[in-house]
């Protein structure tokens, strides 16, 4: 699995807003632009030569040095336009190490349910005057020496209209009220609101205020960005390039010394919280799971995310490393192409596919300890649903334990038949399927080959299509497909709007109309044995207004309707086996049992928060 932990950030926006032109792992999420927020995971990156250390990365103590690991670009293809949904800058949107680069104005903790307050000292919703109003920490400065202010925040959300990007869908304006305080019109309230203004990136009007000051008069005129000056001006900022990286955070990038296989973040002493990390420097390797594992077991990586083999997480642990499970609050999840193989749309075939799988075992052959299968097939978290659905409404939820009997009674109810151990479907052909995977992917890989022997052994015949990660989002969003493993669930919101995003808009027709195809091509217009349900109603109805319980009857409409549909069938949920390396260059990492590990560890990482907090310290 990529170190993003989930294959679209889940932040398309609301409904028919939701936009993206991505073509990639890496281009979905950067389309989308969150960092924390958006999610899900994604990177489309150049394949990468094993990571190799250099003389700069070296481990001794005094220099004071974090080795992370995470996929990146080197330049003229990587460039640092890091604006929300612009492709391609140098670091992915979910990349924990943007946070100490450029800072939001806070970081939240998931089980406390509560922010961290960074480059903001408050945030207030005035429920009256449909306002959000917030105050900019006093004496901040980037980089370059000039202060941070409010016309910084303005410009950052001026570009994100420019770049289609989810808060203008509840926004209707922002302002500078002073140089520390920001105000924002709300136009369409929501409970996801506040996380998009304080998990937005604050970018400097210092290089980008050209663009925003444009993107505001178009905004204000009401112009469009399909068209004329709008459309024009987005193509045109797409393609603005900064050269040197002006930030606000207590590390920049040191572009001389990028290579192929590494980059290293030195100290900016004028950055947020500098004074309170103890590191002088950031060493990051680049690549997916494959190249970073030598790496790893060098000793050379303190900690990394990305999901590392079975056998590999045994050898980790047997040379000193602790293994961190945080929850990613999503998993892989079998995807079907309703267009080409209508068969697949009657439900009964769908819950007979997850009647046959052994989803504990698809989980432990994939992950290990760390792929564990949902209670609730409810297309959200398990860890969330009891925040969202009632106990009464949870007891209707079916856990799909592997049963063989009942997933021969439902395809004989849908007009299957065996002939010669083998099922056949009602015209007559054979249930013959592929299933594309993306080979590089340490944990998708045997989850779809252990999915694929389960359903062959029950008599279907499925062929394993192992192609690179690169190309399996195009793959899918054009309908090239007959079943392929993608996300489920979202890394980047604890809210479950975002996780029904990613289930059933990012690779269906919602989303895939961009790219002029239609995806799994999933009717969101359906029928349930309660009645009829559009689920895409629903679903943008679930995120939309003020009140909590208003927004759970939406979200356990869409959880019940999901479990009884499944329009895809999520095989497990994920979590991290996050080597930690401590002793060498780091004291320590947070304890098992602190609850700061329940934070999503692409949203708000708990190492990024404890390292400003001081608590995840040099040795």
């Amino acid at each position: 699995m990529s170190p993003t932990g989930t294959n679209d950030s889940g932040s398309n926006g609301t409904g028919a807003s939701a936009r993206t032109n991505a073509i990639s792992r890496r281009n979905v999420l950067q389309l989308f632009g969150i960092a924390g927020v958006g999610a899900a995971g994604i990177g489309s990156l150049e394949a990468c030569s094993p990571s190799k250390p250099n003389s700069s990365g070296g481990g001794s103590n005094a220099s004071k040095e974090f080795h992370g690991a995470y996929p990146y670009q080197l330049p003229p293809k990587g460039h640092f336009n890091l604006a929300a949904g612009v492709l391609d800058g140098i670091q992915m949107a979910t990349s924990p190490y943007n946070d100490l680069i450029y800072p939001s104005s806070g970081l939240y903790y998931w089980a406390d349910k509560k922010w961290e307050w960074m480059m903001a000292e408050s945030g207030t919703l005035d429920e009256a005057t449909k306002t959000y109003t917030l105050k900019l920490r006093s004496g901040l400065t980037w980089s370059d020496g000039k202060p941070v202010t409010a016309k910084d925040v303005v410009s950052t959300f001026n570009l994100q209209w420019l770049m289609r990007q989810p808060p203008w869908d509840f926004l209707s304006d922002v302002t500078a009220k002073d140089d520390t305080t920001v105000v924002f019109a709300i136009g369409t309230p929501s409970t996801v609101l506040e996380r998009f203004i304080l998990r937005a990136p604050i970018l400097p009007d210092s290089v980008y205020g050209e663009w925003a000051t444009k993107a505001e008069t178009v905004r204000k005129a009401k112009g469009s960005l399909d068209s004329g000056e709008g459309k024009q001006l987005n193509g045109d900022f797409q393609k603005f390039r900064p050269q040197n990286p002006v930030v606000s955070g207590p590390f920049n990038f040191d572009v001389k010394s990028m290579t192929n296989s590494q980059m290293t973040l030195v100290k900016n002493p004028k950055g947020l919280f500098a004074d309170k990390i103890g590191f002088d420097k950031v060493v990051l390797y680049n690549g997916e799971t494959s190249d970073v594992t030598p790496v790893v077991l060098n000793k050379d990586v303190d900690y990394a995310t990305h999901g590392f083999a079975v056998a590999t997480e045994k050898t980790l642990l047997g040379s000193g490393f602790r293994i961190l499970r945080p929850p990613v609050y999503s998993g892989p999840a079998l995807v079907f192409n309703y267009t080409t193989h209508p068969e697949l749309a009657d439900p009964r075939v769908r819950q007979a596919i997850a009647y046959v799988l052994d989803r504990a075992e698809n989980g432990t052959v994939a992950l290990g300890d760390s792929g564990k299968p949902c209670k609730f097939m409810a297309g959200f978290s398990d860890i969330l649903v009891p925040d969202w659905v009632s106990d009464a409404d949870q007891k209707k939820l079916q856990a799909y334990d592997k049963d063989e009997a009942k997933a021969t009674s439902l395809l004989q109810a849908a007009g299957w038949k065996k002939s010669g151990g083998k099922w056949m479907l009602p015209n007559g052909k054979p249930a013959a399927y592929d299933i594309k995977f993306p080979t590089e992917f340490a944990d998708w890989n045997p989850a779809a080959t252990n999915a694929a022997d389960q359903l062959n052994k029950f008599g279907f015949n499925i062929t394993k299509r192992g192609i690179t990660f690169t190309q399996l989002n195009p793959d899918v969003l054009a309908g090239k497909f007959d079943f392929a493993i993608q996300s489920w669930g979202a890394s980047n919101h604890p809210h479950p709007y975002f996780a029904y995003v990613q289930d059933l808009y990012t690779f269906n027709y919602v989303v895939a109309a961009n790219q002029g195809g239609k995806g799994m091509n999933f009717p969101l217009k359906q029928t349930t044995s309660t009645g009829p349900i559009d689920l895409k109603s629903v679903v943008d109805k679930s995120a939309q207004g003020l009140n909590l319980d208003e927004q759970k009857k939406n979200v356990t409409a869409a959880a019940l309707a999901f479990n009884e549909l499944l329009p895809i069938i999520p095989l497990w949920e994920r979590y991290g086996n996050n080597p930690a390396l401590e002793g060498k260059r780091v004291a320590k990492f947070p304890a098992d049992d602190d609850p700061i590990l329940k934070n999503a560890p692409y949203a708000d990482n708990f190492v990024i928060m404890y390292m400003y907090q001081g608590k995840v310290a040099p040795v």
